[in-house]
């Protein structure tokens, strides 16, 4: 009997720690918990055949974030922020510091980019020299210090996104298909002892097809509805809805060329508008009545 007693009081101080776990490990912040997003995966993409598509274009547009309906994307700036929230240029930063996608050079995603490297590099002190002052001889003194850099999501204003559009004759419908998108950023360069700025460039292209990647952007909430904070979409659903606002910068051609690399200023707002009502064409012309 004793031997039965102590096993019993054995298991019921096992049951007492595990129900101290579970107390524990639950977030009190909450009153139920979210685990929809975060377990949710990515619907795979319909495989489309060669020989059944009949029409095909691709473009290429910018996602502005000075814009205000993509606000929504820029914020919040703090990759740490305690909510669980975060932009979409933190989004794709931490997948590559955690090797959770792959990234490439170029928008033909035919350069992969080692995601270690590139972090190390991106984030590799400045070394810079300070002007500190004059010494007896009124000679100018200056000190080298090493400046610390760190990923900064508030100077990604810019994202350039990568469509197909085409035409599947099985279907008789227009599609569009999300291929690429990169992040985009002001560069500067040192030239002799002056920075000088030398465009908006891309820090590296993401593949939209890639399931590793729309598995991970599934799982991710986007902060998007401020007033219901039941109705959270996932990264990934809001690029497959096309919830964003955008303008095409480039299409095919057979110069290689943008836009920006032949009209300017209204012009180039014109030609945006001309290539964006081409696609609408497209497809009232597929109707016949």
């Amino acid at each position: 009997m004793k031997h039965i007693a102590l096993i019993m009081l054995t298991l019921s101080l096992l049951a007492a720690n595990g129900l101290w776990a579970q107390t524990v490990e639950h977030n009190w912040n909450d009153y139920h918990e979210r685990s929809l997003t975060t377990l949710q995966r990515a619907m795979p993409l319909p495989y489309v055949r060669e020989s059944d598509v009949i029409w095909e274009l691709i473009v290429w547009r910018t996602i502005d974030l000075h814009e205000e309906y993509n606000q929504f994307m820029y914020f919040p700036l703090d990759i740490d922020d305690p909510s669980g929230k975060i932009n979409l240029a933190n989004l794709f930063w931490t997948a590559v510091v955690n090797n959770e996608i792959q990234i490439y050079e170029d928008d033909e995603l035919k350069i992969p980019i080692d995601n270690d490297i590139f972090v190390r590099n991106y984030t590799r002190p400045d070394t810079i020299q300070l002007e500190i002052g004059y010494d007896d001889d009124d000679n100018e003194v200056y000190q080298t210090i090493i400046r610390p850099r760190e990923f900064d999501a508030g100077e990604i204003l810019q994202f350039s996104l990568k469509e197909a559009w085409f035409i599947d004759k099985q279907d008789n419908r227009q599609f569009v298909r999300l291929l690429a998108i990169a992040p985009y950023k002001d560069e500067f360069r040192m030239f002799g002892e002056e920075e000088m700025y030398v465009g908006r460039l891309p820090l590296f292209w993401v593949p939209l097809q890639s399931m590793q990647v729309r598995n991970m952007m599934a799982t991710r909430i986007a902060y998007y509805q401020e007033n219901n904070l039941a109705i959270q979409p996932s990264w990934d659903h809001i690029f497959n809805s096309h919830n964003y606002s955008s303008f095409i910068t480039r299409e095919t051609n057979r110069f290689n060329r943008a836009i920006s690399a032949y009209l300017t200023g209204e012009d180039a707002m014109m030609e945006a508008d001309r290539i964006e009502n081409k696609l609408l064409d497209v497809s009232i012309d597929m109707w016949e009545y």
